[in-house]
């Protein structure tokens, strides 16, 4: 049965109070319960497993070929910012995602830094968006 919840909080307690059986959550936000011992993962749905739930296999180890749902966060700013600005602040952040505390920190909560350049980013945003676009599209998925 499928369940709305209006963010990822709810459905983690509903999930540690036994409430719920099951839910699909970003690394980021239940990692600390699974090191914990209060949640038990069954699988991530990125690429390769997780550097802080190395133990964990991914969803296509776990037997789903070619699955992959992986979750992102970026920087964007507003169309109009000069190109030059864009550069040095991409610069900034590619310089400070390298650093080993920052680098550490992520892993510590199941993400993991990334970097690069303005234009991948951008690529990324398209890719993502043409194929969650599809997926929604061949599920007949509305908003209610």
């Amino acid at each position: 049965m499928h369940i709305p919840y209006k963010g990822g909080a709810a459905g983690i307690t509903d999930l540690i109070s036994g409430q719920v059986q099951l839910t699909m959550e970003s690394l980021n936000s239940i990692t600390p319960h699974a090191k914990a011992g209060r949640v038990r993962g069954l699988a991530v749905t990125g690429p390769k497993r997780s550097l802080a739930l190395p133990d964990i296999p991914t969803v296509a180890e776990a037997g789903v070929p070619g699955y992959e749902a992986t979750t992102w966060t970026g920087i964007v700013a507003s169309a109009g910012v000069p190109r030059a600005i864009v550069l040095k602040l991409n610069t900034a952040l590619n310089r400070a995602v390298a650093t080993p505390s920052f680098k550490e920190k992520l892993t510590v909560i199941g993400a993991e830094a990334g970097g690069g350049t303005p234009e991948q980013f951008r690529d990324l945003i398209r890719s993502e968006n043409a194929k969650w676009a599809d997926v929604v599209k061949r599920a007949g998925a509305k908003i209610d």
